[in-house]
Order: C-alpha cells, then structure tokens, then sequence
C-alpha cells in the first residue's frame, strides 16, 4: 500500500533539510524517535545504515537508498515489527516556509498507523528555530 503524507510550516528549506541530514538531529523533531545510532558518514547518504531508537524500546533497522540534496529528496528503508518500508521524503520550498512530503509504502496496517505520527513529525521538522 502506498500512503502520502504532507505537512507545511514555517521553517526554511535549508534548515529542514539540515534536520534530515544529520541523524543525530533526528530525534530532536521526531518525538516517536528516542536515538540513533549508525556507520557509513555523519550524512545522509546512499548506503548510510543503522538503527533508530524508537519509543518502547522499538530498534528499528534502516538504510538510506537514495539522497538528492540539491532537490531536498531522500529515501529509505526500514524493518519494523517485521514489516518492511519503503519512504521518500521531499521538501519543497513555498512562499511562507516549506512544504514536506513523505510517501510511505509498505503493509497497508502499517503504512496507515504511520502516517499520523508521520504528520507530527513533520510539523515539528518545519517548526522555526535553529
């Protein structure tokens, strides 16, 4: 099943793209994410592999398929609860900030009960601040 989520805020694109690309800020905006930990680069990047923390002590594993940082573009993998997702973030930039978007594509129990803590993510990934 494939489920499309998309959130606009306030935040410049180059900041919510700085919020995507470090994982150590992952956490920061995603409140369902307690940690990160990973190799392959401080970056996103093609290839950059580990495991997000989740709350309930949830291990989620992942791995970074594809970046396009001149497009604001990324997409992974994950494994959770035996299930396997696939997501592309986009992030576009609008007159009053950026509009994030986020394909999920997986089992429809899944791929549905995601995407409403999805939508709240992404609201706090395009919150002001730095």
């Amino acid at each position: 099943m494939r489920r499309a989520v998309e959130v606009n805020g306030p935040a410049p694109v180059a900041l919510a793209w700085e919020r995507y690309a470090d994982p150590a800020l992952w956490s920061t905006w995603a409140p369902q994410i307690r940690r990160v930990s990973w190799e392959g680069g401080e970056r996103l990047a093609p290839g950059l592999r580990g495991v997000v923390h989740a709350i309930a002590g949830v291990a989620v594993p992942f791995e970074v398929t594809a970046v396009h940082a001149s497009a604001h573009d990324w997409t992974w993998t994950v494994r959770v609860l035996g299930a396997t997702l696939h997501m592309r973030h986009t992030l576009e930039e609008t007159a009053g900030g950026t509009r994030a978007g986020l394909v999920i594509e997986g089992p429809p129990l899944v791929a549905i009960g995601y995407a409403p803590v999805a939508r709240f993510a992404l609201r706090r990934l395009l919150a002001p601040g730095g």
